[in-house]
């Protein structure tokens, strides 16, 4: 395998954002693998690889990878948001919940304000807003 570089895991981190635009969790996982062994303080590759096992349905890492971002920075609202959709789709809605209001509580756009249900129901029709649809 070739030498690694600083610039090819900025290159790698891109094409992974690229791969989870166009619904490839699994490649983008692969890419975002190599970059935090070699960068595991980079909170960014975190969280999108995080985003990368949601969207893959591996729960457990995704939970793991949006609490290792949440102990970095607590007021990040959009991993409290993520955390909370990974949550709830493991079926802890109890801990979701609480997720979703400290989301709210940080940045009160209004898909997290609707998931901690501090707003009325306005979802796509299932009452779900994705991370695809808050991201960003």
């Amino acid at each position: 395998m070739p030498e690694r570089s600083p610039e090819t895991h900025v290159i790698d981190y891109r094409a992974a954002e690229q791969l989870l635009s166009a619904r490839d969790p699994r490649g983008a996982i692969r890419l975002l693998d190599s970059v935090i062994s070699a960068h595991p303080e980079n909170t960014a590759a975190r969280l999108l690889r995080a985003r990368a096992f949601f969207l893959s349905a591996q729960l457990r890492p995704a939970e793991l990878e949006f609490q290792i971002v949440l102990e970095r920075e607590p007021d990040n609202a959009f991993a409290h948001f993520a955390l909370g959709r990974t949550l709830e789709r493991a079926n802890r809605p109890d801990a979701a919940l609480r997720h979703f209001r400290l989301a709210a509580a940080l940045e009160p756009r209004p898909e997290f304000l609707e998931a901690a249900r501090f707003a009325p129901d306005r979802g796509n029709g299932d009452g779900v807003v994705g991370l695809d649809d808050a991201a960003g």
